[in-house]
């Protein structure tokens, strides 16, 4: 009998999410590319897994048996795949690496530079995903480790088996066009309160995502709600929007490195920060070739 992974995750998030659709929405599946790995699973198993009650499904006895079994299968198949990658004696491996628009661009060139002159066995494939879909695509088994971030005003949902790295932590400071109103700031010699631009046009993300929610609680916490007038998730884009005068935008250093003509930074005297992360499973922590890409990638936030 063969139980494939995708499948057995499938239902491990059924399991979790009580639906079709919120599993579907953890494992980013359709619910109806969920139903089919769970009919997969039926077939294989030749067991009823789930019983469908109007819209609802529940697990059938059998189902609860398979889930409970399910994720100690998934674990073991990853403990096993780290225990060969050690027992070869050198750090060889094919990996598949998660990676957003910023990393993308500033991150990954320099890391991968780095992980092949130390590893020249250690081959990476990326694919851009979602940032904040980090635990989503590792929990799917889609890649091995995801870079994301991570704010401490809006955490990212955990997902089962997966675990987060802290690459960096960044301080938040604003970007502003250069002119009179940034120069004005600038020379008073302190860092700007937070409140002080509660009058500016903003260029934001969309309050649905992690980072539009986490820069909205912070002006909210420093006592205004953020004139957004431009919702803008790109940030290489929001960047040349407040360069050409449109509103003022977060902003960290790993940003500017994106864009900085036009812009002056300045820094906030609240502490409003972002960590820099990766997600990645618990038994894929033990495999060298992962432990070595990570730490390419921390090595290049740090620098």
């Amino acid at each position: 009998m063969e139980l494939p992974g995708a499948q057995l995750r499938a239902l491990l998030e059924l399991t979790r999410s009580g639906t079709m659709t919120a599993a579907a929405a953890a494992l980013g599946y359709t619910p109806g590319a969920v139903s089919q790995q769970i009919a997969a699973l039926e077939r294989a198993t030749g067991t009823e897994l789930v019983r469908r009650l109007g819209r609802r499904v529940e697990l059938t006895d059998a189902g609860h048996t398979l889930a409970a079994h399910a994720e100690r299968i998934l674990a073991a198949q990853a403990e096993a795949v780290a225990a060969l990658e050690r027992g070869r004696g050198e750090v060889t491996a094919r990996l598949r690496l998660g990676v957003f628009g910023t990393a993308a661009a500033v991150l990954l060139p320099p890391a991968l530079h780095r992980l092949r002159a130390r590893h020249p066995g250690v081959r990476v494939a990326s694919r851009e995903v979602e940032v904040d879909q980090a635990y989503t695509e590792v929990c799917a088994g889609r890649v091995d480790l995801a870079l994301g971030l991570d704010y401490p005003d809006a955490p990212l949902a955990p997902a089962g088996g997966v675990e987060l790295v802290r690459l960096r932590s960044e301080r938040f400071g604003l970007a502003v066009a250069a002119g009179p109103r940034a120069e004005g700031w600038t020379a008073q010699g302190r860092a700007l309160r937070l409140v002080d631009a509660a009058a500016c046009d903003w260029v934001l993300p969309a309050p649905g995502s992690y980072y539009g929610r986490a820069m909205r609680a912070a002006c909210r916490r420093a006592g205004f709600e953020p004139r957004v007038v431009h919702e803008v998730t790109d940030t290489a884009t929001s960047l040349a929007m407040v360069g050409a005068g449109l509103g003022v935008a977060p902003l960290t250093e790993l940003m500017l490195r994106l864009r900085s003509e036009g812009i002056v930074p300045v820094p906030l005297a609240e502490v409003v920060e972002r960590h820099i992360v990766v997600a990645v499973g618990a038994a894929a922590r033990q495999r060298p070739s992962v432990e070595a890409l990570i730490a390419a990638l921390r090595e290049g936030v740090a620098a």
